[in-house]
């Protein structure tokens, strides 16, 4: 493994290397502390006075990042087709990514991400509801392979007010804009580039790894295997508040690597309320997101009661049929000093339907810190540490020990169910401009809300560097 974890690093380093001598961009490290202004597809942006600079007409950057994760051995008197090894095991993760843009016209930003992936999740990505590496994909390869993940269209209307600049970054062209403003989205990406997004912990590359943390574990938001869809997204800016809608496809049933070409009558809608504010002085930012789903899924209980009936093992497929899931996530950042800052989240969906693309989460709340190395003489380090509880509903938890299989999880029986706890703290050393070294540990209890299981050690390693 650390043969592969070598090879992927210079594989990733040769890639950087070679876009660099294309282009001169220099990499936009990340701020402590968060931003007075909200963004799409990229880092959130404050306020500078603008210099009349001529704005940016096209950018090329480029990151890779390689992670290996391990956990050693645990207690497991039995597992399932969708349970965590309790062998000891490491696996790694490797991407390298392109991101071009090309100004259109006034306002007007095309970007397209070429990417290379390699690698697996720890057990393939399964086991743990809140899974312990962003980085790992819900497909794997032992070859790297390529896929375009995003191909976006942004239109950005300034409103007036106080014009701020804006810099060059991964997805997003240098220039200004007002602090009103309406901002469009249209074409292939992300549903979480736009909603939930949050300072702290948002970005596996850099932050956080476990999806819980990074993410509202509730939040089951539309996308492929990968991560990403098709939709189109308004934003509205005025003043202290941000208000968000979007439309996006679903997979063509639930889990799926495809996405629905039709589009309709399956779908996503998401809305989401942004509010600025200062506590004692310090900035924070509170966000308010719903969301309704429209596709086939199955109900946990009739796949439950048809299993009995039977004798066979639950089974969600064989009961789906046209539902709407509903859901909502609080996201909370709150600056408390120039150097340290608090995060949190609260999720919940009604707890009926299976989970359809995202993770087996029902109820998730999760608190956390992000702080920079400012006291220790190296400002440029970030030290972060967080905690989760997430929850399955009894109707999943009856699913599951009945032999049901999720995204995720699924024991082949769950007799003892409980809540899945996860501890998780990661240092980040800077060690060049663009370039960062983090190690990561995870302390995982009742994984897959089983309490006969684990619990679980992981650590981890990630390099990443971005130009």
């Amino acid at each position: 493994m650390a043969n592969k974890f070598a090879t992927c690093l210079q594989l990733g380093l040769l890639g950087l290397l070679g876009l660099r001598s294309l282009t001169p961009i220099c990499a936009q490290e990340i701020s402590a502390s968060p931003p007075e202004q909200s963004a799409t597809l990229a880092a959130e942006r404050g306020d500078v006075a603008t210099n009349g600079e001529k704005p940016e007409a096209w950018a090329l950057h480029a990151q890779t990042t390689v992670v290996y994760q391990y956990h050693p051995g645990f207690g497991s008197p039995y597992q399932g087709p969708n349970s965590l090894t309790p062998s000891p095991q490491g696996k790694e993760t490797f991407d390298l990514t392109l991101y071009a843009g090309l100004r259109l016209w006034r306002g007007a930003e095309f970007w397209i991400n070429p990417e290379i992936d390699q690698g697996f999740g720890l057990s393939d990505t399964l086991g743990v509801a809140g899974f312990p590496s962003g980085e790992a994909y819900k497909v794997g390869s032992s070859q790297p392979y390529g896929r375009v993940q995003r191909a976006f269209l942004r239109q950005t209307i300034n409103l007036g007010g106080s014009t701020v600049k804006v810099d060059s970054d991964l997805n997003q062209l240098a220039g200004t804009e007002t602090a009103n403003r309406l901002v469009f989205t249209v074409g292939k990406f992300a549903v979480v580039d736009i909603f939930d997004t949050n300072t702290y912990a948002h970005d596996p590359r850099n932050d956080f790894l476990n999806w819980a943390i990074i993410e509202s574990a509730a939040f089951d938001y539309a996308s492929n295997s990968w991560g990403y869809t098709y939709g189109v997204a308004a934003e509205w800016y005025q003043g202290p508040n941000a208000f968000r809608l979007g439309l996006f496809d679903l997979s063509t049933v639930p889990n799926s690597s495809e996405l629905d070409p039709q589009f309709l009558p399956q779908f996503q809608v998401v809305a989401e309320w942004e509010r600025q504010y200062q506590i004692a002085g310090q900035p924070g930012v509170s966000r308010l997101l719903g969301f309704a789903t429209r596709g086939n899924m199955g109900e946990y209980d009739q796949a439950t009661a048809l299993a009995q009936a039977t004798g066979q093992p639950a089974d969600i497929a064989a009961v789906r049929s046209l539902h709407t899931k509903v859901g909502a996530a609080l996201t909370l950042q709150q600056q408390l000093l120039t150097d340290l800052g608090l995060f949190a989240r609260v999720s919940a969906d009604q707890g009926q339907y299976e989970a359809y693309d995202f993770t087996d989460v029902n109820r998730s709340l999760a608190l956390g810190f992000s702080m920079s190395g400012d006291r220790w003489a190296r400002p440029d380090d970030h030290f972060g540490a967080g905690a989760v509880v997430n929850r399955a509903s009894s109707a999943a938890q009856g699913f599951f020990n009945a032999g049901g299989l999720g995204i995720l999880v699924g024991d082949g029986q769950l007799p003892h169910p409980g809540s899945e706890r996860i501890v998780e703290t990661y240092y980040s050393f800077s060690l060049a401009r663009g370039v960062r070294l983090s190690f990561d540990y995870q302390f995982i209890v009742n994984p897959a809300y089983n309490r006969d299981r684990g619990p679980v050690s992981v650590f981890a390693v990630r390099f990443h560097a971005q130009i």
